[in-house]
């Protein structure tokens, strides 16, 4: 795995492979995804919250492209000691906060507002469908914020009210939500 852009651009970090209940954001799919957010949003104004974190990918690269408040949040202590790691190599503990709890937990508890959103929740999590309704729900997206949901093709969001538009990568769906 690979940082894509910004000061960090082309770091590498491997995650432990042994029992990693993760499957990370593919260096390709993750590519396209920043190209369409470089577009979109100035990552030195942002408020960046990442839900089933895994390896922290989408933390360092929004931290990398100038992002100076990012929270991570993912209920596996392997993930979370791999996050935890890679803020102390990286240097960026004033910038990233690291939470260990399960999502839905979260959710539930913040009273925080976001400007940027990412879930990459395990692919099989049956209630996949449900996260985008949860954090409008709970108003965590600012007025011109937005959620950028990744699931795979057995996952049909097509017709959510929110659903502004969607991104294919092969087995890898970005859905993207606005607040109404």
């Amino acid at each position: 795995m690979r940082i894509i852009g910004g000061e960090f651009k082309g770091y590498r970090f491997n995650p432990p492979a042994n029992k990693w209940p993760t499957r990370p954001t593919t260096d390709i799919s993750k590519e396209g995804l920043y190209n369409i957010l470089s577009n979109r949003i100035d990552f030195e104004d942002i408020k960046f919250l990442d839900l089933f974190g895994g390896t922290g990918s989408h933390c360092y690269e929004c931290i990398s492209r100038g992002c100076k408040d990012a929270t991570y949040v993912d209920k596996f202590q392997g993930c979370v000691t791999f996050a935890t790691v890679m803020r102390e190599k990286l240097n960026i503990k004033d910038y990233l906060r690291i939470y260990k709890m399960n999502v839905f937990t979260f959710i539930k508890r913040c009273e925080e507002q976001y400007d940027y959103i990412f879930a990459g929740p395990p692919y099989p999590l049956k209630n996949i469908p449900e996260i985008p309704d949860l954090i409008l729900a709970k108003n965590m997206l600012t007025q011109n914020g937005f959620l950028v949901l990744e699931h795979n093709p057995n996952v049909n969001l097509s017709n959510h009210p929110n659903l502004v538009s969607q991104r294919n990568y092969g087995q890898t769906i970005f859905s993207f939500f606005e607040p109404t």
